[in-house]
């Protein structure tokens, strides 16, 4: 089983841009980079790291709350307020910024298919 450090390099590295990315041609005929795919694969990556933050920044306040609830401390169950606060508001970040992507994909994928689409009319010989 993996460690969740290994576990986050995996999830980084697979969404990391294929190396021949600048190569690929779209269904248009045109290169990535001319269509601007180069530039949504860097926003979808970012706002993927950006995700993935806010989550390893929880999993360092869940330890905290774990230890400071072990300890039996009053202050710091006390503190353990605050710290839980946090994580809840993390949660929030993460369902926006999930929410924002599902957007953003979903708008480009029917931009492009009513491009695709546009442009297959036009191309196509009329009778």
């Amino acid at each position: 089983m993996s460690t969740p450090d290994s576990s986050i390099s995996a999830a980084e590295s697979s969404m990391e841009l294929p190396s021949n990315h600048k190569k690929t041609l779209t269904t248009t005929g045109e290169s990535a980079d001319e269509s601007g795919d180069g530039e949504v694969w860097d926003a979808f990556n970012q706002s993927f790291r950006q995700v993935q933050t806010v989550l390893d920044r929880n999993r360092s306040l869940i330890q905290q709350v774990n230890e400071n609830h072990q300890s039996r401390i009053p202050d710091n169950m006390v503190k353990n307020v605050a710290l839980i606060q946090e994580i809840n508001g993390n949660i929030s970040k993460v369902v926006s910024l999930y929410s924002d992507l599902s957007s953003n994909f979903s708008t480009l994928f029917h931009q492009r298919t009513a491009k695709s689409g546009s442009e297959d009319k036009t191309s196509s010989p009329q009778a």
